[in-house]
């Protein structure tokens, strides 16, 4: 019954208050990233969600498209903006994807969306990642986030599909609450965001 029917509503309800208290910061931010980032505070990219079905994920753009002298983006760290970095580190880049929810893209709590060219990357198992709606946070998240392996990251993702309930949602909503202001995992040792997945090796 919950996963079925009343995650989904519970996710409308929490997106639809949280996007109204959340409101004056989600204005504060966009207009402070309008001004570090020349006019675009929104950072759009294409995400595979449930059923591998590809959606626009929307979140605040911590970093800018600045160039090498080849044409080629320079590394994230040398593009993450001041105000970038505060704002991956207190998360408040997750805030847009409440809309998301609200579109029915993704829920509250599931796995992590990733990129669409991973897709051909997973074994059986991991795909089973897709079977629910992506979240904004989920169990890798609370379990270490960007600081473990991707092979844990899926192995947490699976477990969470094949053990989703009431109970689970809520232990997970609490430990990222608490994630967030202890600032845990949030990068990988000398690395600006997470390395990217090159498959099962």
């Amino acid at each position: 019954m919950y996963k079925t029917y009343l995650k989904r509503i519970s996710d409308l309800t929490l997106a639809l208050l949280g996007l109204v208290m959340l409101s004056p910061v989600f204005l504060i931010v966009t207009l402070g990233l309008c001004v570090a980032n020349n006019g675009k505070p929104f950072f759009f990219q294409k995400r595979p969600g449930k059923n591998e079905r590809i959606f626009k994920i929307v979140k605040f753009k911590t970093m800018t498209d600045k160039k090498d002298a080849n044409g080629h983006l320079l590394p994230d760290a040398q593009r993450l903006t001041p105000l970038g970095a505060l704002v991956r580190k207190t998360s408040l880049d997750e805030i847009p994807q409440l809309l998301n929810v609200l579109k029915g893209d993704m829920a509250l709590i599931g796995p992590r969306p990733l990129l669409p060219e991973y897709l051909p990357l997973y074994n059986e198992e991991q795909k089973k990642r897709h079977h629910v709606r992506p979240g904004i946070t989920g169990w890798a998240q609370v379990n270490g986030r960007n600081a473990i392996s991707w092979q844990q990251k899926f192995a947490y993702d699976v477990w969470y599909v094949d053990n989703l309930s009431l109970a689970l949602d809520v232990k997970i909503l609490f430990l990222t609450i608490k994630k967030v202001f202890v600032r845990e995992g949030i990068t990988q040792a000398g690395q600006a965001t997470t390395e990217a997945f090159k498959g099962n090796h």
